[in-house]
């Protein structure tokens, strides 16, 4: 069988992840799949899927009387629409998979799953990550569980003007994109930044420590270094005009944010959070950190910017590494035999 319909159900915010949902969709209809979407409402990337294919909007959620509809929407669609495959985003969104014959149905993962309960009508699951597919096993699936990473989006950086910025042509800057959360580590990544006299920030993204944040930069009196852009359609671009890029994560499942710096020709630091302690080498395609290891992130930092040749070498690695575990046309050709029923990886 060869697919030509996938359905797709996405209940996510902002962020990486979602940015991956969009690079997927686009590329699958490049490929020339038809596909239908059910996803929440307002999401600043709903443009770019609606151009795809008809959308349902939704707030899908256990406690929202709108749960009982979309039930019902996506009843009625499979069967009058009748896809070759339904992909669940996350697991909020396996519940509201149904055990429909003949048509595939997976659930996609970008992080480790804490139970499988919501998972009880696919027919495979894939994570990101091989970490995500050997949780799934001890969590006791019995079915198949594969492994399909992302790929970065393919958008020609053009670096932002630091003007735009008011920052200085001639600063040492730092780029880092995310939400604003605990995990994401932010509040390390400013206390790295205080350690290194001269050096910029910004910081791509929203979310609700943007406050504690603001309030760290100004304790450790780098106010007037440190830019807070909120979201950006294309991070890349900001990135791009940056001399390094951190990801300073506690818990990162990949790091979508890091692979678009690897696309952008920008020498990284990360910490050692699941998905780049897998793919990424020490000293060749980067430096890597202990987690809450502001220290090692600043001394990291002071490499790239003082050994020219180092920070060269490491976007050259990168940049191979990205082509040889990121490719775009390997991961849609394993999702198209994923949605043609062959899970054999």
């Amino acid at each position: 069988m060869t697919a030509r319909r996938v359905l797709h159900f996405h209940f996510g915010k902002e962020g990486g992840a979602e940015r991956f949902f969009v690079n997927l969709a686009q590329a699958l209809a490049a490929r020339g799949l038809e596909q239908r979407f059910v996803m929440r409402p307002n999401r600043t990337w709903e443009a770019e899927i609606a151009e795809l294919g008809p959308v349902i909007r939704n707030n899908f959620s256990r406690v929202s009387p709108m749960s009982l509809v979309a039930h019902a929407q996506v009843e009625w669609l499979v069967r009058r629409w009748q896809p070759d495959a339904v992909m669940a985003w996350m697991p909020r969104a396996g519940r509201l998979m149904h055990s429909w014959p003949g048509v595939v149905k997976l659930a996609r993962m970008g992080d480790f799953p804490k139970n499988l309960k919501h998972f009880g009508h696919c027919d495979v699951l894939v994570g990101n990550v091989p970490g995500i597919a050997r949780r799934c096993l001890d969590l006791g699936w019995e079915r198949p569980v594969l492994t399909i990473s992302n790929f970065a989006r393919e958008v020609v950086p053009q670096p932002v003007s630091r003007e735009s910025l008011d920052t200085p042509a001639d600063a040492f800057l730092v780029a880092a994109s995310g939400r604003f959360v605990p995990h994401k580590g932010f509040d390390v990544l400013i206390r790295a930044i205080a350690r290194l006299p001269g050096a910029w920030l910004w910081l791509l993204g929203e979310g609700e420590q943007r406050q504690a944040l603001e309030d760290l930069a100004r304790k450790l009196g780098l106010a007037d270094r440190v830019r807070f852009t909120g979201w950006v359609a294309e991070p890349i671009h900001f990135i791009a005009a940056a001399d390094a890029f951190v990801m300073p994560s506690r818990h990162e499942p990949l790091g979508n944010t890091l692979l678009e710096a690897w696309a952008a020709g920008v020498p990284s630091v990360s910490t050692r959070s699941e998905g780049p302690d897998w793919y990424m080498r020490d000293g060749i395609d980067g430096i890597l950190a202990a987690i809450d290891d502001d220290v090692a992130i600043s001394a990291g930092l002071a490499r790239i910017r003082d050994d020219k040749a180092l920070a060269a070498s490491f976007v050259s690695n990168s940049r191979a590494r990205l082509d040889e575990y990121f490719s775009k046309d390997a991961v849609v050709d394993a999702y198209l035999r994923v949605f043609s029923g062959n899970f054999g990886g």
